[in-house]
């Protein structure tokens, strides 16, 4: 059985793959800076309640796992996440900065792939298991054969 995770009423398992890179690609996480763009996105991820499970700096982009709370959308978690490093970066780095005279940078948009220990497969054969199905494999319990 996994590990689920709990909150006040919800029990759950929502894991995401997500990648972000850097504007025009630039090859700026390096060193220092990608040091604290990791530090930064574990901080922004545990004020969230958002778990790690693996996470990569690369030198132009990020790869994270994680597993979130299923009161926030994908797109709010990388929304914060991007947006607090991004400031907190700009501002520990004048560098950056310069580089990136505008308020990004992280470039736009993102790559997501849900993830987890149950396959499509198994929660059809699940569904399946409750009663016998109808054409479209909708069904209510109660319902005559």
């Amino acid at each position: 059985m996994p590990d689920y995770r709990r909150g006040a009423h919800t029990v759950y398992d929502l894991k995401y793959h997500v990648v972000w890179v850097t504007k025009y690609r630039y090859k700026v996480l390096q060193g220092e800076i990608a040091v604290v763009a990791r530090d930064l996105i574990r901080q922004a991820c545990q004020s969230r309640e958002i778990a790690i499970g693996k996470g990569h700096v690369s030198r132009d982009h990020v790869h994270l796992m994680l597993s979130a709370p299923p009161r926030m959308s994908v797109s709010q978690i990388v929304q914060y996440i991007k947006g607090k490093t991004s400031m907190q970066m700009k501002r520990d780095f004048p560098e950056l900065k310069k580089r990136y005279w505008g308020q990004h940078l992280w470039a736009r948009g993102y790559f997501v792939a849900s993830s987890g220990t149950v396959t499509d497969e198994m929660v059809k054969a699940y569904i399946e298991q409750q009663d016998m199905p109808t054409e479209d494999g909708f069904r209510i319990a109660d319902e005559p054969l």
